[in-house]
C-alpha cells in the first residue's frame, strides 16, 4: 500500500529526472562532497579556537566528535529497524540518480542527514557566524538524498533532527570539563599536546608603571676649596678690632 512518504519520494525523483543533466551530476557530487566540506570547516573552527579561551577550543574539539557519536547511534538504529530502500521498495518511482545500495544497508534514518545535521550545529556552536552556511547546507545535503533516489523524505528529516539534537546535548553537557581538560593540556610539557591545545588568548604585557613628575636636578655641591671663600663663618668676636667711644679734643677752635 502507498503512503504519503512513497508519493512524495515519487514526485522528488520525478523531478530529480526533469533537471537539465549538469544538475543532477551536481547533486550526485554533492551528497558526498558535502561531508568533506564539513570535515575541512571542523578543522578551520579547531585552528580558530586554539587562539582562544578554553571554553572555545573545547567546543571546537567537541563538535567532531559528538558529531561522530551521532553518527554511531544512526547506524545502530539502522540497523535495528531495518527499513528497506525506497529505490527498491517504492512500486511505480523511476530509476535513482545513483546505484542503489545493496540489501542489508537499510534506509531510516540517513546517515548522511544525521552528519550533516550533527556537523551543521556543532560548527553552529563552535562557530556562531557560519551557521547561516552550515544549516543550509545540511538541508540541501538531505534534501540530496531524496533527490538521487536513495533515501525516503521521512529518513533524511529524521537524520537532520536526531543529528543536531545529540550535537547539541553532548556539547552542552561536556563544555565544561573538556575545557579544564583544554587547560591542562596548554600547561603540558609535550610539545604535540601542547600545539594541539593552542597558546591561548593574546595578553598584552602590563603596563608600565607611570614616571613621576619632572623635577631639575640638585645642582652638584660646590669644591671645598670654593666653598670656604664664599660660605659665611661663625661670627668670632675675637677676630676683629672692637671701635674706641673716645673723643679727641680739638683745640683749634676758640672757646
Amino acid at each position: 500500500m502507498d503512503t504519503m512518504t512513497d508519493d512524495l519520494y515519487r514526485d522528488i525523483t520525478d523531478f530529480a529526472h526533469d533537471t537539465p543533466s549538469w544538475f543532477q551530476h551536481l547533486a550526485e557530487v554533492w551528497t558526498e562532497l558535502g561531508l568533506l566540506l564539513f570535515g575541512v570547516l571542523f578543522i578551520v573552527a579547531w585552528w580558530r579556537a586554539r587562539r582562544g579561551e578554553p571554553r572555545a577550543l573545547a567546543i571546537a574539539v567537541l563538535a567532531p566528535l559528538a558529531t561522530a557519536v551521532a553518527y554511531v547511534g544512526s547506524e545502530l538504529a539502522k540497523s535495528a529497524i531495518d527499513e528497506e530502500r525506497p529505490c527498491r521498495a517504492v512500486s511505480g518511482a523511476l530509476t535513482p540518480l545513483v546505484q542503489c545500495p545493496p540489501h542489508g544497508d537499510w534506509s531510516f534514518p540517513s546517515n548522511h542527514s544525521t552528519i550533516a545535521g550533527a556537523a551543521a550545529v556543532g560548527l553552529a556552536l563552535a562557530w556562531p557566524r557560519i551557521a547561516a552556511l552550515t544549516v543550509p547546507m545540511a538541508v540541501l545535503m538531505a534534501f540530496s538524498r531524496v533527490f538521487v533516489g536513495v533515501h525516503y523524505p521521512h529518513d533524511v528529516v529524521v537524520g537532520l533532527l536526531f543529528g543536531a539534537v545529540v550535537v547539541f546535548v553532548l556539547v552542552r553537557v561536556s563544555t565544561r570539563a573538556v575545557a579544564r581538560v583544554t587547560l591542562a593540556m596548554r600547561g603540558s610539557s609535550t610539545g604535540i599536546v601542547k600545539w594541539f591545545a593552542g597558546p591561548g588568548p593574546f595578553r598584552a604585557a602590563a603596563p608600565a608603571p607611570a614616571s613621576a613628575p619632572y623635577s631639575a636636578p640638585a645642582p652638584a655641591p660646590a669644591p671645598a676649596h670654593e666653598r670656604a671663600a664664599y660660605e659665611p663663618t661663625a661670627y668670632d668676636p675675637a677676630a676683629y678690632d672692637q671701635p674706641t667711644m673716645s673723643f679727641r679734643r680739638d683745640d683749634s677752635h676758640p672757646r
